[in-house]
């Protein structure tokens, strides 16, 4: 799927987002939990690069435990950056933060960033090489030792454990049983359009981006998440 395919089903899905993934809120909530004491070392006036920040999730939840943190916000899809802005607006968290319409390649030159967070947004990206280049662009944005907290769907499509993990999450999200055929369809979908691949292999593709061995933090269903740091040899 291409980029800006992509970026059409976010524009249409923007309306009613949060109120389709609010089921996923207890996963969400155990994420955030755990990020705030990852990101504990960080200075009090940290920056922070919030990439594919869609409705503002994540940010509203870093801004309100962080009164002094300053925030890049870099979303492609207009409609998600307007509810992004309206949120923080809502919040008054609005003047800490920098909002970006487009993708990293088009975000000007700043001070480095102390960290960056990038939630279930890298799994879009179906070419390894490119995907690794994606994190490479985030390194860039960050100071030598800079964090990056990120998630995505993973998981070896090939294994009897996959099996099990996606017939949770089909059944989290639709709240009833799925047919062996619905199975099938969801499965062919992430093969196709999702970069759902194998928990080390994504964490082997941060690295190749410019990052220190990532550490998995959390798993809830299909969802992992890691913690890494700007490699020092990796330039700006």
């Amino acid at each position: 799927m291409r980029q800006d395919e992509i970026k059409e089903i976010f524009d249409q899905q923007a309306a009613g987002y949060d109120t389709q993934w609010a089921k996923t809120a207890p996963i969400k909530d155990c994420l955030y939990f755990l990020l705030e004491s990852l990101l504990t070392e960080l200075p009090v006036d940290a920056r922070v690069l919030c990439v594919g920040a869609g409705t503002g999730a994540e940010l509203a939840h870093l801004a309100q435990k962080n009164p002094a943190w300053r925030f890049t916000a870099v979303e492609p899809s207009g409609p998600m950056l307007d509810l992004c802005r309206q949120r923080a607006e809502k919040k008054g968290f609005a003047s800490r933060c920098h909002f970006h319409e487009g993708y990293l390649d088009s975000l000007q030159a700043t001070e480095p960033h102390d960290a960056a967070t990038c939630f279930l947004v890298s799994q879009f990206i179906l070419d390894q090489q490119a995907r690794s280049e994606f994190f490479r662009e985030i390194s860039r944005k960050l100071r030598p030792g800079g964090i990056l907290a990120s998630s995505d769907l993973a998981s070896d499509v090939e294994s009897s454990e996959y099996e099990v993990l996606l017939r949770a999450w089909m059944n989290m999200m639709a709240a009833s049983d799925i047919s062996p055929d619905g199975i099938d369809r969801m499965r062919k979908a992430y093969a196709n359009d999702v970069g759902v691949l194998p928990p080390s292999r994504i964490a082997s593709i941060i690295e190749c981006g410019g990052f220190a061995p990532p550490v998995q933090f959390f798993q809830a269903g299909l969802i992992h998440a890691w913690l890494s740091k700007r490699a020092p040899s990796n330039a700006a």
